[in-house]
């Protein structure tokens, strides 16, 4: 019999900020996410993927249970569909940090996790 490694999923936490006038399209295109994203995201090893709001700050958990996480973000950036759903949304977020390179969301290091 051979005995089955299961590895603990790579957690993620993330901020961004809502651009202010985009605040209100941002949180309904999120009541109506759309079907085929949340298929893809899920076929690309995501779980357990929330997102929190707070004046105008966003932030982000996710678990990753795949085995190739740069491999799974390349599939999901070469889905068209969830491209033009980024497209969408891009727009509505800042990064966190004003003085950040990032396009928009912010990756933040793990430094303590209880299960």
């Amino acid at each position: 019999m051979t005995e089955t490694t299961v590895r603990p999923p790579r957690r993620f936490g993330m901020a961004a900020r809502l651009r202010p006038n985009k605040r209100d399209e941002y949180l309904q295109l999120h009541r109506d996410v759309w079907s085929h994203v949340e298929t893809v995201i899920s076929a690309c090893g995501i779980r357990n993927y929330t997102i929190f709001e707070l004046d105008g700050v966003l932030l982000a958990y996710f678990e990753y249970v795949g085995d190739d996480f740069e491999a799974d973000q390349r599939t999901m950036a070469a889905d068209e569909i969830t491209r033009r759903w980024w497209a969408e949304t891009g727009p509505c977020q800042l990064p966190f940090r004003a003085d950040s390179s990032a396009q928009n969301w912010e990756e933040f290091d793990e430094i303590w996790h209880l299960d």
